[in-house]
């Protein structure tokens, strides 16, 4: 019974952890006509609290934000995954590297073009880790789906 009731307790301290990520960070998505078939889709990041979310290029040590798109033959990508907020680079003793970080708010934005006159949608996920100066809360995914075209 003891065994049981331990197993369950860690159970619950598991999931309340991993919903703490989420806690910390506000996703919203969006997209944006800039000419006839081409979109920037814009994927903001609201970080409450004293944390503070990675970025792509963390550097050593921390999990890096990184985005993953569910391939749609509608879509082609257009360059890389820009980020747009204020930066920061600090050493960090935990990792006894440079790290690279954004407090309060990042925007993330990932051109695409539409093939045709179709509307259609951009899916994925976002995995990201949040820290503060004593702890680093569990990795978080987001599974996020943004209308584009038509």
């Amino acid at each position: 019974m003891k065994k049981i009731f331990t197993t369950l307790l860690f159970l619950v301290a598991v999931v309340f952890a991993f919903a703490q990520s989420e806690k910390q960070v506000k996703w919203s998505f969006e997209s944006k006509k800039i000419s006839a078939d081409t979109y920037e889709v814009l994927m903001t990041a609201a970080v409450g609290g004293n944390y503070h979310i990675y970025s792509q290029d963390a550097g050593d040590g921390p999990l890096p934000t990184s985005f993953e798109f569910t391939k749609n033959p509608l879509l082609s990508l257009n360059g890389q995954v820009k980020e747009n907020g204020r930066l920061v680079k600090k050493y960090e003793e935990v990792f006894k590297s440079d790290v690279r970080y954004f407090e309060k708010t990042v925007t993330f934005v990932q051109q695409v073009k539409v093939k045709g006159k179709a509307k259609t949608s951009l899916a994925g996920k976002v995995e990201f880790i949040v820290c503060n100066d004593r702890e680093c809360l569990p990795p978080s995914t987001v599974n996020f789906k943004i209308a584009v075209g038509g």
